[in-house]
């Protein structure tokens, strides 16, 4: 039995992203934004944390960093390889691994970059504390995340009001989208955070392709609709409602969706 108390909630979360790397495809210029915006430099020693299908972390090692990734799904790690080799950046070294656990040694790198990832770790304290750990004083943290008052930030609001509650004592991951509380998280270890702000568009030819589109590549998203499945009078009824949701931000064929990065030096 593991020592974990969320043990259980990041089994299913490995499990719920299988099917992301679609969606994975579309942070392709966020990912090139979030390596610009922390200033990565031909040498670095950089670390990706919750990588996913490696776009960032690619994208890192097309500027010449070393680089190190890790996720908790290996579904995703096994697409993250096949991008590294299809971009002939053969040196990544992949790892299946926890942001709250981090399976390196102290004071390794100098970059730690996150991109929508880290924001799922339940516990936002022991996360940063083990993302201090590995970085050298004077290293960097730069990380990609979804604001709550914008689209995607609402979306996780929806599928948490059509949704059992999660554990005790677990973050909510829009809460890492508000400037105040990631300067109070990184408190202490970290200089006054730099933030800035930036716009991912996905293509969908109407909202009702867009939904669907999410339905099977989104997790929360997918689970929610499998959790409704017996009901199809309320699965109608939360499908219309986030239909509704989408089309406040739905124009020229693009889901227009706001993010933050944020940029903090360890002290």
């Amino acid at each position: 039995m593991s020592d974990d108390p969320f043990h259980e909630l990041k089994q299913r979360q490995r499990e719920m992203w299988v099917s992301f790397a679609p969606a994975a495809s579309y942070t392709t210029v966020v990912a090139a934004h979030l390596v610009a915006f922390a200033g990565v430099a031909p040498g670095e020693a950089l670390l990706d944390v919750g990588t996913g299908t490696g776009v960032v972390a690619i994208t890192a090692a097309r500027a010449g960093a070393q680089v190190a990734a890790l996720d908790l799904t290996p579904e995703l790690l096994a697409h993250a390889h096949e991008n590294g080799r299809i971009a002939r950046q053969h040196d990544i070294a992949w790892t299946e691994g926890d942001a709250e656990r981090l399976p390196y040694e102290d004071a390794r790198f100098d970059v730690v970059l996150s991109q929508f990832g880290h924001i799922f770790a339940p516990r936002p304290d022991v996360a940063m504390a083990e993302i201090r750990r590995v970085l050298k004083p004077g290293g960097r943290v730069a990380f990609a995340t979804w604001p709550p008052e914008h689209f995607i930030g609402r979306m996780f609001a929806f599928v948490a009001r059509h949704s059992p509650p999660p554990p005790p004592g677990a973050a909510a991951p829009s809460q890492w989208g508000v400037p105040a509380i990631v300067a109070e998280r990184l408190g202490a270890r970290f200089d006054a955070p730099f933030f800035e702000r930036g716009t991912m568009s996905l293509p969908a030819l109407s909202v009702p392709h867009f939904r669907a589109f999410t339905e099977k590549s989104v997790g929360p998203m997918q689970k929610l609709v499998e959790r409704l499945a017996a009901d199809p009078q309320r699965l109608e009824a939360v499908r219309a409602e986030f239909e509704s949701l989408v089309a406040e931000y739905y124009h020229g064929n693009l889901v227009h969706q706001s993010y933050l990065l944020t940029r903090a030096q360890a002290r």
